[in-house]
């Protein structure tokens, strides 16, 4: 291309090129780039311009050129597919008539920050610094699928709607599956409507999702099944109307989700099985609004307030090591009865094993006895009873000192009634000197032996109390040797 056929506009862009010189097009700086299809031909360059520049012109000594230019009107497609091309690309505060084709490119560095676009297809983009879209308005779906980008991908304040080509129905508008990002994406303040896809992509640092808003209500607001992060996945006040879908995720350090609010009503909000996550934080969130589905997921730490958690969770083969904030576990067993498999006695074990973990017995012991208790439940009406008969005596062996209450009041009640009416001698004067207290212990406990019960013979109602004195024994007797048992056997 010739400079006698370029524009005055395409002309100072053609001559600052190779200095790498910044051009500013624009009258103010708070212009917006979405009204950039009134601009005039004083500020229009066509696509194909800025394609021969940097396919063509080869680098001054001493010189890095560059596209470098803010608030131009781009017409036609910029058609840079399969093209490697060492200069950087800055474009900023533009807008593009046609969407950008970076199909198969390899660039040193793309910024086009506070640009608007009817969409990029950039699908395996190969960028060796870094690609940034802050605050950009686009309007059609980002292809991002498969690229590799050296350095990070900023998307911070950006506003993506899907688009609406006939081709371009239900594609996802920002689409970043299988992409390789050599540090972070930051997408913080982000505006999707629609899918965010980044399912299978590696990101070597974090993913940060801080107080963006993932529009997408009825379907997946977050696609990011089998990502594997580096070290955390931030998502602090995120706004998810949709599922969010972390399915076989790897996170080594912390997924935080703190102030999050989450909702996909009448379905699945949260999906976070099969993972791996170092620590999970959902602190200080409201109810989540849907099901929440941690099926088979590793983490070290949970933190979760009791009251983010609805009415329908899906927990089974949950593991944690750590449960935060400690709590008593009275505020803890509400959540287990939510599953929806109903009674699972792992999920029992790994929340008595949390307590444990952090040294409260007492509370691992109430959950373990909050288990017996939900397993009863479960049971048939007849094969109930012996379980009422521990939990009322020793409740399961995790309550011994119920027994020795039930022992006290028995005692105390035979030493009373045989006292003030001793019974009669079976042999007179062959009998040991009467002891109401020793003769009620004789009765109660089946191993003991004072020589008072079988020297002694009530009659008529005393008679009845003694049967359900050695009754009641041999049930507290047996009993406790259950619980303690089972006691044992746990530790």
């Amino acid at each position: 291309m010739e400079i006698t056929e370029l524009t005055p506009a395409e002309r100072r862009v053609w001559e600052a090129f190779p200095r790498g010189e910044g051009i500013d097009f624009r009258e103010g700086p708070d212009e917006d780039a979405s009204d950039g299809r009134d601009w005039g031909p004083e500020r229009t360059v066509r696509a194909e311009v800025i394609a021969a520049l940097l396919l063509s012109n080869p680098a001054p000594p001493g010189q890095v050129p560059g596209i470098n230019v803010r608030g131009i009107r781009i017409t036609g497609k910029l058609d840079l597919k399969y093209a490697v091309i060492e200069h950087p690309i800055r474009l900023r505060a533009c807008w593009f008539e046609r969407k950008p084709q970076l199909y198969g490119a390899r660039l040193r560095a793309l910024v086009l920050t506070d640009s608007a676009l009817p969409g990029l297809t950039a699908s395996t983009l190969c960028v060796d610094i870094t690609l940034r879209l802050n605050c950009c308005r686009v309007t059609g779906p980002i292809r991002l699928t498969g690229a590799r980008i050296t350095g990070g991908l900023f998307l911070q304040g950006a506003v993506i709607r899907p688009g609406t080509l006939a081709d371009e129905d239900g594609e996802p508008p920002l689409q970043l599956n299988h992409a390789e990002i050599g540090t972070d994406i930051i997408a913080d303040e982000l505006t999707l409507h629609g899918q965010l896809r980044i399912n299978g992509a590696t990101i070597a640092g974090l993913i940060s999702l801080d107080r963006a808003k993932l529009i997408n209500p009825g379907g997946i607001a977050l696609h990011a099944e089998t990502v594997s992060v580096g070290t955390d996945l931030r998502g602090h006040r995120l706004e998810a109307d949709g599922m969010v879908n972390l399915t076989g995720a790897r996170i080594p350090g912390q997924l935080i989700l703190t102030r999050a609010r989450l909702a996909n009503r009448g379905g699945v909000a949260l999906r976070a099985s099969s993972c791996a996550i170092g620590e999970f934080w959902l602190r200080l969130c409201p109810p989540i609004e849907g099901i929440v589905n941690l099926r088979r997921s590793q983490l070290d730490m949970l933190y979760a307030d009791p009251g983010v958690w609805p009415p329908v969770i899906r927990t089974e083969g949950l593991t944690y090591r750590v449960l935060h904030p400690h709590l008593p576990p009275e505020e803890r067993l509400p959540a287990l009865e939510r599953e929806e498999s109903g009674y699972l006695p792992y999920a029992y074990e790994q929340l008595g094993a949390a307590y444990r973990t952090v040294g409260d017995e007492a509370g691992a012991r109430t959950v373990q006895l909050a288990k017996l208790r939900r397993h009863r439940g479960t049971l048939p009406r007849h094969a109930r009873i012996w379980g009422l008969l521990q939990d009322a005596t020793v409740g399961y062996g995790f309550r011994p000192l119920r027994a020795a209450g039930w022992l006290a009041a028995l005692l105390l009640t035979g030493s009373i009634a045989y006292g003030l009416h001793p019974p009669r001698e079976l042999k007179a004067g062959e009998a040991p000197e009467f002891n109401p207290v020793f003769y009620t212990i004789d009765l109660m406990l089946p191993i003991v032996g004072f020589g008072q019960e079988g020297a002694f013979a009530p009659n008529g109602w005393y008679q009845w109390l003694s049967y359900v004195l050695i009754v009641t024994g041999w049930v507290l007797a047996t009993t406790t040797a259950a619980g303690v048992s089972r006691s044992l056997q746990r530790q």
